[in-house]
């Protein structure tokens, strides 16, 4: 590891050389009046409901900052009471229904009615609006206001369309606005009615934010927070070490170990609802059934977390943590290399004549993302596979999942903040949809039924047997739950959030 001095740290931070005149110098600890927070990844575009960053987990801590979501989901996943009170379906289950909180303003002062509901649900519902996940919100048809209270049909059953109002794109957008200023105007200044308001944004550099005196739900503590995009690893390390930044995310564990109890600083460690896994797509050498089990059986995950991510994670089998409802432990892939060159060996693969295919991962995006993949390639070549690594920023990935064109192999890290089977195995790995890869028709079969299995023991069974079958026939490889870092001065109180979510209206004064 390269060696840094203070000098180093400070020419590695990005910010510190390009925002100088943009961002306020920090003060002491106790004296906080601006937090600055050094993020790890770009905001894209500011529609929290639409294109494929409206589905970037990472993402969605500034988009909660800005924007309120249908439900409010607590630090530890449970839903509460948002801008909807209460909500349900009718007694056959043809209508929903949903009462909207009063009092609630938009940034700008004006009123967050039912109508800003209703306008929101159908807007992400129409095809055209380029919603990520319009066939969820297409469940829901006619919708209308009574009063208070918003009423839709069910087109079609979803037994989860109220985890989705808290979860990735479920964000009410204020009508009147959008439909004056337009998806341009919109982009160039937002209006939500969450606990901050967007002061300035320069794009690929930060976003300095205000607190909103009009929100419904607890003041924030800091009138102003400033997130800076950092990218890369180590400027986030050294963004906190030198003094420029409160709080960051998402750094190496062992940078995490050496910084958490040093004098001045602090740090958290929570579990977070995110997995690390490789897709493998339906084509070339991933269509062999023996080169998938062998990639899977090579691969020796807790090895992994001890020797790279410092014993932080938890190795996993399928595409659900102990959290989540469908959690099944009696479903295990064995790391057992002998049976993966005996796979291989049946397809005339081996160390002297491995299978080959590309492998793609980012690099920085989550802690030791890019290490963890020459560490399986390597594994994967005692074998007898060959993989070459392309490194790619995590908006390309997007961009090629929805496209269907990602590599036989690519790794992503998974959120699942609603711990609902739907979102972890269905989205990821159901061929329709536009967040998976692997079109078999087989695996597309069997989960088909259980989008709108109305029996809720049959509905998770049911996932349990899919995730069984998906781990049979190797059709994905789950690495790990992520435990997530946050770094923080000692005069910041950090609430993580299950979620992975860094909110910074849930940050005091320590």
């Amino acid at each position: 590891m390269m060696k840094m001095n203070r000098r180093t740290l400070l020419q590695m931070s990005a910010a510190s050389v390009t925002l100088s005149v943009a961002l306020p110098k920090l003060a002491a600890a106790q004296t906080i009046d601006e937090l600055v927070i050094a993020y790890n990844v770009n905001l894209p575009q500011w529609d929290p409901t639409t294109g494929p960053s409206a589905v970037n987990p990472t993402i969605q801590g500034i988009y909660q900052s800005v924007f309120d979501q249908y439900i409010l989901q607590q630090p530890d996943l449970a839903p509460a009471p948002g801008i909807l009170t209460d909500w349900g379906w009718n007694e056959d289950r043809s209508e929903v229904w949903m009462d909207v909180r009063e009092g609630v303003k938009w940034h700008d002062g004006s009123d967050l009615t039912a109508e800003d509901v209703a306008w929101s649900l159908a807007r992400v519902a129409q095809e055209e609006t380029g919603s990520p996940i319009q066939f969820v919100w297409g469940t829901l048809a006619n919708h209308r206001v009574e009063g208070n209270r918003v009423i839709a049909d069910v087109a079609q059953f979803d037994p989860t369309i109220f985890k989705w109002m808290y979860f990735l794109t479920g964000y009410v957008l204020p009508k009147a606005y959008y439909e004056r200023v337009g998806p341009g105007g919109f982009e160039a200044a937002p209006i939500g009615s969450g606990p901050y308001m967007v002061e300035r944004f320069e794009r690929n550099a930060f976003i300095r934010l205000k607190a909103n005196p009009h929100y419904w739900g607890q003041k924030p503590e800091f009138e102003s927070v400033t997130i800076k995009f950092v990218t890369d690893a180590g400027s986030r390390v050294a963004e906190i070490e030198s003094g420029n930044s409160h709080v960051t995310l998402e750094v190496p564990y062992e940078e995490f170990d050496r910084l958490k109890n040093r004098a001045g600083l602090g740090g958290v460690a929570h579990p977070v609802s995110d997995i690390g896994m490789i897709f493998f797509n339906d084509i070339d050498a991933m269509l062999d059934d023996n080169v998938r089990k062998a990639a899977v059986h090579a691969v020796d995950k807790q090895l992994i977390i001890d020797r790279l991510l410092s014993g932080y994670g938890v190795a996993l089998h399928t595409l659900q943590t102990p959290e989540y409802i469908a959690f099944d432990p009696t479903i295990e892939v064995e790391y057992n290399p002998d049976l993966a060159r005996e796979l291989l060996a049946a397809s005339g693969y081996g160390p002297n004549n491995p299978v080959r295919f590309t492998v793609q991962t980012t690099r920085g995006f989550k802690p030791k993302d890019f290490e963890m993949i020459p560490a399986i390639v390597g594994m994967w070549r005692r074998v007898g596979i060959e993989a070459e690594i392309e490194v790619y920023e995590v908006a390309k990935h997007f961009e090629l999942r929805a496209a269907d064109q990602l590599a036989p192999a690519a790794f992503y890290n998974w959120g699942n903040s609603v711990g609902d089977p739907t979102t972890s195995t269905g989205f990821a790995m159901f061929g329709p949809s536009p967040h998976a890869v692997w079109d078999g028709e087989d695996l597309i079969a069997k989960i088909a039924p259980l989008w709108g299995e109305a029996d809720e023991e049959k509905r998770i069974q049911g996932w349990k047997d899919v995730d069984r079958y998906i781990a049979e026939n190797a059709y994905v490889l789950p690495l790990l739950q992520y435990v997530q870092p946050i770094l923080h001065a000692s005069g910041v109180k950090v609430v993580p959030h299950t979620s992975g979510a860094l909110l910074p209206h849930l940050m005091t004064r320590a």
